[in-house]
């Protein structure tokens, strides 16, 4: 059986559940499915313009981030998912440092969307990767066919409603499967249309734009994200379909979403997706017991 790699969210907004989590999963491996394995942990710290899909938040040295993914070698990604950027916005001073000081690591990557931010970095950082962000909202197969034949992208994230496209997905050719990253545990109602509204608020407040707050007009859009409505989801992606379908099909990275959400919720990820039933509780004990960890 294929390895089933999660790309986990919280880079910088849950540094101190992942400075707990990550020697588990090294010094404990029998809590852990066999199966699986941390492809990449990927977010953005506060203030970052070039940000998406959600706000990011962390003020962690990001060579303290850096250094704890490089320990466990595990691949950083920035979220850089802002689809409205300008010219004037590639020489913002932040992002550009931590581009530099990732780029210098080596085997990390970028999440985007804007294309004039990809062209931009493809000169400046050849030593990033790219994934093409699910911002973009690709719904339509072809276009994510097309998406995924594209050179530029090691990964592309299909929007969420495309999960259970079998036919369709079995057509892929396996290069073309391996760059598929499905995102698993998403919450919003299937027949939302209102999705690329969303994710431009976040963008437009990451550029600084006084702006209101996007309200969900979708049935139970105003009760938050809650895993057990994600569970229901048409589009859920479980831990029974990763190992009965999607990896026999070929398919192999999974993107866990949450940057936003609070680590509590991370950690019910982290022990739904990856950790056996049965030690289940010697993880959360772990979690638990460690007092410098604020998991609300």
């Amino acid at each position: 059986m294929n390895t089933a790699h999660y790309h986990l969210p919280g880079l910088f907004e849950f540094y101190e559940l992942y400075r707990i989590f990550l020697p588990l999963f090294r010094e404990h491996r029998e809590y852990f499915y066999d199966w699986c394995d941390i492809g990449s942990i990927y977010g953005a710290p506060a203030d970052c313009i070039w940000g998406g899909g959600r706000v990011g938040f962390g003020d962690n040295d990001p060579r303290d981030v850096l250094a704890l993914t490089q320990e466990y070698g595990i691949s950083a990604r920035l979220t850089f998912s802002n689809s409205l950027l300008q010219e004037e916005h590639l020489s913002d001073i932040n992002c550009t440092r931590l581009c530099a000081l990732f780029h210098e690591a080596g085997g990390n990557g970028v999440i985007v969307h804007s294309d004039l931010l990809l062209e931009y970095l493809k000169r400046n950082y050849p030593n990033l990767y790219f994934v093409s962000s699910t911002t973009k909202v690709l719904t339509d197969f072809q276009e994510f066919a097309d998406e995924v034949s594209r050179e530029d992208f090691r990964y592309v994230v299909p929007d969420f409603r495309l999960n259970r496209a079998f036919d369709k997905l079995n057509t892929l050719t396996n290069a073309r499967k391996d760059k598929v990253e499905f995102l698993c545990n998403e919450c919003c109602w299937f027949g939302c249309t209102d999705r690329k509204k969303c994710y431009e608020n976040v963008i437009r407040k990451n550029l600084g734009e006084d702006c209101e707050d996007h309200h969900c007009a979708a049935p139970g859009g105003n009760e938050g994200y809650r895993f057990s409505k994600a569970m229901t989801n048409p589009g859920f992606i479980g831990v029974q379909e990763i190992q009965e379908h999607y990896l026999p099909m070929g398919f192999s990275n999974f993107k866990i979403e949450g940057r936003g959400l609070g680590s509590a919720l991370i950690l019910e990820f982290l022990l739904y997706y990856m950790t056996k039933p049965e030690y289940q509780i010697h993880v959360r004990e772990a979690i638990y017991l460690d007092s410098m960890l604020d998991l609300f």
